[in-house]
């Protein structure tokens, strides 16, 4: 499929990263864009249809896939992090809705998604998980779990969706100069570049996509996994 074929969907559009990805796909020459957000309203972004989406609420999920009948490419943006571990969280609480947002609301998007992207003779979900899949820093630790299953998730899905013509990548960046880590003094990749980056990514049907950094510390994983693990548990002491 030729990318001036597809038709975008991208959730989480409103601000910092997806609304990058909503900016690129335009620019790309995407077929139309639908910027979805959990209000539903325009993004003040030229060339782009507002659809709302809340994806911990599957009913709002379901509407717009029937709204949106010609989606071909599929963005799982959406998504939310708390700054805590697995123990030094003071409950629960936030590692829950970590998990609702990023997998299970990835998950439902894609379950409804997936029927119409098939219809449409096939085409390509990216699910954006982050560098963190590979190797959770603890003071993220609940934020990398929900990444990690996104990876996994990722990866199951290839399989079952393949005989359907539809290809499952992997976004997988490191830090993204957007609110969600404003406070996390590291050098950053702007949204545009790491939106950039899955454009070339979707042409090309990059797998796993590595943006910037995240290309390194990859190489870094693969190497030597558990040399990896050891320095990225210090990575933000």
């Amino acid at each position: 499929m030729l990318f001036s074929d597809h038709v975008a969907l991208v959730t989480g559009a409103n601000r910092g990263l997806g609304r990058a990805f909503a900016a690129a796909l335009v620019s790309a020459g995407a077929k139309k864009v639908y910027a979805a957000s959990r209000s539903g309203d325009p993004i003040g972004l030229e060339g782009t249809i507002p659809v709302r989406i809340d994806v911990t609420d599957p009913k709002t999920v379901h509407a717009a896939a029937q709204a949106c009948p010609d989606v071909t490419l599929l963005i799982n943006n959406a998504g939310v992090a708390g700054f805590g571990g697995p123990i030094s969280a003071p409950s629960m609480d936030t590692a829950r809705h970590e998990m609702e947002v990023n997998y299970f609301g990835t998950l439902t998007t894609t379950r409804s998604f997936a029927p119409v992207i098939s219809a449409n003779g096939g085409g390509t979900i990216v699910n954006v998980a982050s560098i963190l899949a590979y190797g959770p820093i603890p003071q993220v630790g609940t934020y990398s779990a929900t990444k990690a299953a996104v990876l996994s998730m990722t990866q199951s899905l290839r399989g079952e969706l393949a005989p359907k013509n539809i290809q499952v990548l992997a976004l997988c960046p490191a830090f993204v100069d957007t609110d969600m880590i404003a406070k996390v003094d590291q050098p950053k990749m702007t949204p545009e570049d790491v939106a950039n980056a899955l454009v070339e990514g979707v042409i090309a049907g990059t797998e796993e996509m590595f943006p910037g950094p995240s290309a390194g510390m990859a190489a870094a994983f693969r190497a030597d996994p558990k040399g990896y693990e050891r320095k990225i548990i210090n990575f933000l002491a």
